[in-house]
């Protein structure tokens, strides 16, 4: 069956091979207020795989209680996925629960859940496939038990997911600050005594029950239980995290303004229990980092002051971390008022890097003239408001932070919808990199945090949230290259997007939506879509393809757009194909067409020497 599909869509949209090797469009339109997700068009297949508060889940012995089942959190946001090398399934997926609450079952706090999916040989769909784990529990789903092995979680948010190994950590994100921060979602507030084998002077301390939050902790997914919290990694608002190809260097994003950007290097590839901890500092002298203890249990407890009087530089709000091949990406989702937050974090010792001075200028040029560190003054006394952030890389082989993509543009006032760009980049969020057909293409999942300044048209309340897709061959990337693939509907976020491992789906969750919204979409969910392997080669989206079809200039047609006769230079044979790929109309030694008959929208026009146009038919 598979087969046939494959042979069909190529004798279909053979003509264009000459320009990819597939041709159909697999962007969406913004819609403002969808009431569903929004997926990409057929040939791509998307499916719900896990819903909260409806699917069930098997847990563990927990205060008291037998195990047994529950009902699955909502907010789902991380996402990380681990092969399974030993089998014909597919892997393990983990879903990071942002929602705390209290529950007998599951566990206070946070939480997250565990599943096992294989690939369907004949449709290439996602099954769920079900197990019985060492435990006992037998199911689908599984909650993952922090409870008993390392403690309650909080608002597990972001993670890890190793690119050597698939190893999994769930990071706790909004920093608690007492116990009475832990708002009633955690019960048992007793001080917590650690329990763990990291070296140093953790284990045996009693701490308070707060402090034992806002930590990375590992879980193994194919059992679904916690391993252990990486007290040696320090106390952060912790989101991103990324494993280098060594196997021993982590690369740390700590959601918060000022927030760190931090490393670890283990001792021994593959155990990251002892090495070393560092702040990245951009003018420290040789490398740009600055030792942090990863031994004391003091210092890990108020790790950003430590690294803030160490002289670190200063972020804002860094989410998602990803490494590839060689260099670190990082989502710099930005926020207004930046001001009281980052001189806060001055005063304590902390400094802004120099990514700053880029996008700063560009939206002041009044600021033209003045040095670098006027710039930077500028950004402490309050006076730039970061509303849409950006996409960094980070190069270790020269120790550099630089802008990779920045959101935008930029409006003093939100246009109104009918003047909105159509490519328009807010609060970039979850970040990954799919991998299919030797290319590689970055991910980039939205989060607004307001509507103002053209996040969302004048008019729209709803914080828009969207997915997109961009070629990482590109030199020099602008907004005009992203394709978006889809849409959370009406108060979701989009997050935890990750690509599977033979780049066929990529993975995604619908977080916090509205309740008026129709089931399933009325819960957070965790969607699927797939096929990318055989759609990539044309996902470097129509403006890619038309750039290609403008180099045949000596070609001309007119008008464009077109609503009845469509005129050519010189007398040829061609043929006219909607935006799917689907030949509609053929004709011969015409020197004109007429298009009156054939519907409104965009098409593509082929002759027989190869020469192509984008057509609007009106």
């Amino acid at each position: 069956m598979k087969q046939f599909r494959l042979l069909l869509f190529m004798l279909v949209l053979a003509p264009f091979t000459s320009f990819s090797q597939f041709f159909f469009d697999v962007s969406v339109d913004t819609s403002w207020n969808p009431m569903e997700v929004v997926f990409p068009p057929s040939p791509l297949q998307h499916q719900i795989l896990f819903v909260g508060a409806d699917d069930v889940v098997q847990t563990t012995a927990t205060y008291g209680n037998a195990p047994g089942q529950a009902l699955a959190k909502q907010w789902h946001d991380f996402i990380g996925f681990t092969p399974d090398d030993e089998s014909d399934d597919l892997g393990w997926i983990s879903v990071n629960h942002e929602m705390i609450i209290a529950n007998d079952s599951i566990g206070d706090g946070g939480g997250m859940t565990a599943f096992k999916v294989r690939r369907d040989p004949i449709t290439d769909l996602l099954e769920i496939v079900p197990q019985t784990l060492s435990d006992g529990r037998s199911g689908e789903f599984f909650n993952v038990d922090f409870v008993n092995t390392v403690g309650e979680t909080g608002m597990n948010c972001g993670g890890i997911t190793s690119s050597v190994d698939g190893r999994i950590w769930t990071a706790e994100e909004w920093f608690r600050s007492s116990n009475g921060s832990l708002g009633g979602q955690v019960r048992d507030l007793d001080p917590w005594t650690i329990n763990t084998d990291i070296p140093g002077n953790f284990a045996g301390q009693t701490i308070e029950k707060f402090e034992n939050f806002n930590y990375m902790v590992e879980i193994d997914p194919k059992e679904a239980v916690a391993i252990r919290k990486q007290y040696n990694w320090g106390r952060q608002p912790f989101e991103g995290g990324a494993i280098a190809a060594d196997n021993r260097t982590v690369y740390l994003g700590a959601d918060a303004t000022p927030g760190i950007f931090s490393r670890f290097v283990s001792d021994t590839p593959g155990d990251f229990r002892s090495g070393k901890l560092y702040a990245y500092k951009h003018d420290a002298e040789g490398e740009p980092w600055v030792e942090i203890s990863s031994t004391d249990l003091e210092t890990a407890l108020n790790y950003t002051d430590e690294a803030l009087a160490a002289g670190a530089s200063m972020f804002n709000w860094l989410e998602w971390v990803y490494y590839h091949e060689g260099k670190v990406y990082m989502s710099e989702t930005g926020r207004d008022n930046l001001g009281t937050r980052l001189s806060g974090g001055a005063e304590k010792g902390g400094i802004l890097d120099y990514h700053w001075i880029e996008p700063v200028r560009a939206r002041h040029p009044e600021l033209a003239e003045k040095t670098d560190d006027q710039v930077l003054d500028f950004v402490l006394s309050g006076f730039y408001n970061d509303y849409y952030g950006r996409v960094l890389e980070f190069a270790p082989a020269t120790g550099l932070v630089t802008t990779y993509l920045n959101g935008g543009p930029f409006y003093a006032s939100s246009p109104e919808i009918n003047e909105y760009p159509e490519q328009h980049l807010s609060n970039p969020d979850g970040l990954n990199v799919l991998v299919t057909n030797g290319k590689a293409y970055m991910l980039i999942a939205e989060d607004l945090n307001g509507t103002s300044n053209g996040r969302t048209p004048a008019g729209i309340s709803n914080r828009t949230c969207e997915l997109y897709l961009l070629d990482m061959s590109l030199e020099d990337p602008t907004l005009d290259d992203m394709v978006r693939i889809s849409i959370v509907p009406l108060g979701a976020e989009m997050t935890g997007v990750q690509p599977t491992p033979d780049g066929k789906t990529i993975l995604a969750n619908s977080q916090h939506p509205s309740s008026s919204n129709p089931y399933p979409y009325n819960n957070s969910l965790t969607f699927a879509i797939t096929g990318w392997d055989e759609a990539i080669t044309a996902i470097t989206s129509l403006k890619g393809i038309e750039n290609q079809l403008e180099e045949s200039l000596e070609f001309q047609v007119w008008p464009n757009p077109v609503s009845r006769q469509l005129n050519f230079n010189q007398v040829i044979d061609a043929a006219l194909y909607d935006n799917s790929g689907k030949r509609i109309k053929v004709f011969r030694a015409q020197k004109s067409l007429d298009v009156s008959d054939i519907k409104a929208g965009v098409y593509f026009l082929k002759t027989d020497s190869g020469k192509g146009r984008k057509l609007i038919i009106q």
